[in-house]
């Protein structure tokens, strides 16, 4: 389990992060979510116990994480930068951070597909390469807890599903936080979403959960819906407004139908994630 408990944190005298509540307890993967500059990579480098909160507490299976040094190894963080060294083939590297485990390093290169760049020099690799090197570094031990900072950024789209895919089979037994503004990554692996809005926790819940809040739907109809439907828009040719669930949208058409005007289309407009990610959902 890992928990943050009024967490505040940030650079200097800066604070990034607001007093953030969180509490994670099934394996799965946690996306986190939100646009660049609100706290997710600060979040990420306080729960990897490289940045000490301001204040709060983080706790990985009920113990401090600031309080015992070998709790962090028990996470594996992958920062959105590379963090091998340029001079040494990837190979090389590799096997230096895996050394004490025995054929990990094959293994984890077999893992995300490196055996065409192996005897390359980490220096001049590509950006997207770099990051697969990073991401199998990640993987020359078992974790508990896996923290990814937008690890699909600069991978070409094959590459990119199959580490989606493996963190996937991970969750099975372990957690994953990722980060990501991506909203089709975020529905593609997401089981829960984390959404961060100027440094506090907006929404934390099921994927899933996001319908309940609510969700848009457009009526294209043969009149102006204004004067039927309240705290409606106009859209092109769609009235959009917000529903929670099919049977509020049929007591809509109903009483738009009762108003004598015809109803010629009613379709869901954009998704919640996208509603939630941009502020329209409350």
């Amino acid at each position: 389990m890992l928990e943050l408990s009024k967490v505040s944190s940030g650079y200097g005298k800066t604070e990034i992060l607001h007093s953030v509540d969180l509490e994670i307890s099934k394996p799965a993967v946690y996306v986190v979510l939100g646009p660049n500059g609100v706290g997710k990579t600060t979040l990420f480098r306080t729960v990897a116990g490289v940045l000490r909160p301001f204040s709060g507490e983080v706790r990985l299976g009920g113990n401090d994480l600031y309080a015992d040094n070998k709790l962090r190894h028990e996470i594996g963080y992958l920062s959105h930068l590379h963090a091998l060294p340029e001079e040494m083939t990837v190979a090389g590297a590799l096997g230096f951070y895996g050394k004490i485990e025995e054929g990990k390093a094959q293994e984890a290169m077999d893992r995300i597909g490196l055996r065409d760049i192996a005897m390359k020099k980490v220096g001049d690799l590509s950006q997207g390469q770099k990051k697969r090197a990073s991401i199998a570094k990640l993987f020359l031990r078992e974790r508990k807890l896996y923290l990814l900072d937008e690890p699909t950024s600069s991978l070409d789209p094959v590459v990119a599903k199959e580490v989606r895919d493996l963190l996937l089979e991970l969750s099975k037994e372990r957690f994953v936080l990722y980060s990501s503004h991506n909203l089709y990554e975020a529905q593609e692996i997401g089981e829960y979403i984390v959404l961060i809005k100027e440094g506090a926790v907006a929404f934390f819940g099921r994927k899933d959960e996001l319908r309940s809040k609510g969700y848009h739907v457009g009526i294209r109809a043969s009149a102006d819906l204004g004067g039927v439907i309240a705290n409606g828009r106009k859209e092109k040719e769609y009235f959009v407004v917000m529903v929670t669930g099919p049977q509020e949208v049929g007591e809509i058409v109903k009483r738009v139908v009762e108003a004598g005007i015809s109803v010629y289309e009613v379709k869901e407009m954009g998704n919640p994630l996208e509603d939630l990610f941009t502020g329209g959902l409350s």
